[in-house]
């Protein structure tokens, strides 16, 4: 084996042990966005009032901690951050079954274990968007980001299932150990990575303000990032505004059984799985730039077309709507997270991260209260056309950005071939790196429809 090889076999094998933790951690989460809720509904007989403020816990985090989670990840070890962030989400988690058990849970319990867990989510999904260039080159980041992102993406139609069927068999309550066990597997992970040097930049010891202004002034002045952080609040906005209004759509508009409802939801996870495959080859064919350009051009046109959706033949609209939304939505994330990684000096990134996620992530609730009001005045089909109709806003920050000129976002960043899932103890060379994968980072809430991952 040759110096080379033995230099890169550690990173290889560290990136298997970061998907396997991020997809088992994925699935988990996707278990508790069902469970949770229900352990609400069953256990404590709460009311629409009482389960909307649980889901606006875990919201608010990005709120109240986002921009500040950028200085703190940064100043934090970031392996040790991680693992810190799964063991207090774990053990936050633990004591819902734990109270069920015992007949004393109170909906505060459950309102403060969905803060604490959004709280500690926040760290880690920023602190795992910067750890992620130190076990992979940056050739391979746009591959690695999709493969990540298609994980989650089929985490977002699998995990409901699940989640529905061990609340039917085992409680609600109990069926939350699933998540406990994933975040612990997380750990585990992270803690057994071979050793890498974290590319953490140099540690500034200024204040919290000034380099949360630092962070911001970033997003703001450079030209690529902060055209790209618009586009992606545009999607988040959208797409939180169709997940609001799609199960009362479908249900009340259209009147289809509740079955039928589930099936066609879940079409928006497989979008994502799309557009997770479609991403690397997007990026090769078209170049970063124009990959960025053109899925933000497409995305308000499959938008418009869900609202379009009537009973009969033409339910197909909602379906195609839904799955190219959802494709463009992941492609734009993988583009866009990937571009940061690779152009943002280090000692900003974790700024940068949590600066684009506030900012885009934090539209979600709006987008989701924009809509009800309008549904609630217009009508549900009225107020999908018009939220859709917003997202064609979307493409003018990239029109006018030096990225409507150029082929790629970082002209030296080449773009490696798709890489297949890597198993645990594989290691594997730049020729192996042959896999498709995706995700759009601007959008952090659940909305009720999953649009195959947020954008970024």
């Amino acid at each position: 084996m040759s110096s080379t090889a033995v230099r890169t076999e550690p990173r290889r094998n560290a990136f298997a042990r970061v998907w396997m933790a991020n997809t088992v951690s994925a699935m988990g989460t996707a278990v508790t966005n069902v469970a949770l809720p229900l352990v609400a509904i069953y256990n404590l007989h709460a009311g629409a009032f009482e389960v909307g403020v649980l889901s606006a816990a875990t919201v608010a985090a990005w709120l109240i901690v986002g921009l500040p989670a950028g200085v703190l990840v940064h100043r934090l070890p970031l392996r040790a951050g991680l693992v810190t962030a799964d063991l207090l989400r774990a053990a936050a988690l633990i004591t819902v079954p734990i109270a069920v058990w015992l007949h004393i849970l109170h909906l505060a319990q459950l309102v403060i274990v969905a803060l604490l867990i959004g709280v500690c989510s926040v760290l880690f999904d920023v602190g795992f968007a910067t750890f992620l260039p130190a076990v992979v080159p940056k050739e391979e980041l746009t591959s690695r980001n999709s493969l990540l992102q298609g994980s989650e993406s089929v985490s977002q139609v699998a995990g409901p299932a699940i989640g529905g069927t061990l609340a039917q068999l085992i409680g609600a309550a109990s069926s939350l150990i699933v998540d406990v066990a994933s975040y612990l597997f997380s750990a585990i992970c992270l803690v057994t990575l071979p050793s890498v040097s974290e590319h953490a930049g140099s540690r500034s010891t200024g204040s919290l303000a000034a380099q949360i202004r630092e962070g911001l002034r970033f997003v703001r002045r450079d030209p690529l990032v902060g055209p790209m952080t618009l586009a992606a609040t545009s999607l988040n906005f959208t797409g939180a505004a169709i997940g609001a209004l799609s199960s009362l759509f479908l249900v009340r508009t259209l009147h289809l059984p509740a079955g039928l409802v589930g099936v066609l939801i879940a079409a928006s996870g497989l979008g994502g799985v799309l557009g997770a495959s479609l991403a690397p080859w997007a990026v090769r064919r078209l170049g970063s730039a124009q990959a960025a350009v053109w899925s933000m051009i497409v995305a308000p046109v499959f938008a418009v077309i869900i609202a379009g959706a009537t009973r009969g033949p033409l339910l197909v609209l909602f379906v195609v709507g839904n799955l190219g939304l959802a494709a463009a939505t992941v492609v734009f994330s993988v583009v866009a997270r990937t571009h940061r990684q690779v152009a943002v000096p280090p000692e900003l990134l974790a700024r940068v991260m949590a600066t684009v996620r506030f900012v885009s992530w934090g539209v979600l609730p709006i987008g989701g209260l924009v809509a009800g009001v309008l549904g609630q005045w217009l009508g549900v089909r009225t107020a999908l056309f018009i939220t859709a109709a917003v997202l064609f806003i979307g493409p003018v920050p990239m029109l006018l950005s030096p990225a409507r000129r150029q082929r790629n976002l970082v002209e030296e960043a080449p773009v490696a071939e798709p890489v297949t899932a890597p198993t645990p103890g594989t290691v594997l060379s730049s020729a192996d790196a042959a896999g498709a994968e995706p995700a759009v980072e601007l959008a952090g809430a659940e909305p009720a429809v999953e649009l195959a991952g947020d954008s970024e």
